[in-house]
């Protein structure tokens, strides 16, 4: 009797466990309506959003991610991107999101491209911030595509950093990529808790990440509102070449603004989102 009693008990267990266990990621769910997938750029939360949420949430569903190695989301085991990639691919399916819009900045921009690639018919449509779908191409003097190995000198100076200079150094980035002075600590707060590891190889993950061509399989609208910051007409050059293979592209530019469109110039970014919403 006993042994029919432990296995009716691990039967149900088995029975109820759940359809998908994600760990490369945490969701916040706000509102109620038409699915939107919000994801943030590289070393931040889902907080990134918050303003943007607290106006979206009025009339949709909107789902706001933290990736694993980010705030209080524990890290995982490398791949760290394509992990990211293909649970959330799991997530829509298992939470049966239709017509979901993306928005993504920066790393979150290029993975809404990469998913949108990959799975033409899951979405309906990409709004990116200041996202490309090949940032080595912007870093790295003639790139051609060569992956960048785990393990390189600039690595290892990175992992070996103390937390005050790994602090100094996201300051100064941060310095770089967002005008607004009183967005900028919060942007370095959120850098410097960054799981060291994923700091390190995820961006590794995302410089290896190369979809200039894949790009042209995209079915759907994307839309960017990018920066034009330091100079417009290089950023103009820059777009257009990484997005030959979308013709289709939408591009806005936002005056005065650095990498986040979304902190330098708010109004402006929430009427242009609002608009390609409808």
């Amino acid at each position: 009797m006993k042994t029919k009693f432990i296995l009716i008990i691990v039967s149900m267990l088995f029975i109820s466990k759940p359809v998908f266990s994600q760990t490369a990621f945490k969701v916040e769910v706000k509102g109620k309506g038409a699915p939107i997938l919000l994801f943030p750029g590289f070393g931040c939360t889902g907080e990134v959003w918050n303003e943007t949420v607290a106006e979206l949430s009025k009339n949709y569903e909107c789902h706001v991610f933290t990736f694993a190695g980010f705030g209080n989301v524990p890290p995982i085991e490398g791949p760290w991107l394509s992990t990211i990639k293909n649970e959330v691919v799991t997530y829509v399916k298992a939470k049966k999101l239709k017509n979901s819009i993306l928005i993504g900045h920066s790393l979150g921009g290029t993975l809404s491209l990469w998913l949108a690639s990959e799975e033409t018919n899951l979405f309906k449509k990409l709004i990116l911030v200041d996202a490309l779908p090949a940032s080595a191409a912007l870093m790295i003097p003639n790139y051609k595509g060569e992956a960048i190995p785990y393990d390189n000198p600039q690595s290892k100076m990175m992992l070996a950093m103390d937390q005050k200079a790994f602090n100094g150094m996201n300051a100064q980035a941060t310095s770089y990529m967002c005008l607004n002075k009183d967005k900028q600590k919060t942007i370095s707060q959120w850098m410097d808790v960054a799981d060291r590891k994923t700091y390190v190889y995820g961006y590794i993950d995302m410089l290896n990440l190369d979809l200039r061509k894949e790009i042209a399989k995209i079915k759907i609208p994307v839309v960017i509102l990018a920066a034009t910051n330091p100079d417009l007409n290089t950023v103009q050059n820059t777009y257009k070449a990484q997005y030959e293979n979308l013709p289709t592209v939408k591009i806005y530019y936002a005056a005065n603004a650095a990498h986040f469109v979304m902190y330098d110039q708010p109004e402006w970014f929430m009427e242009k989102v609002k608009t390609e919403l409808l």
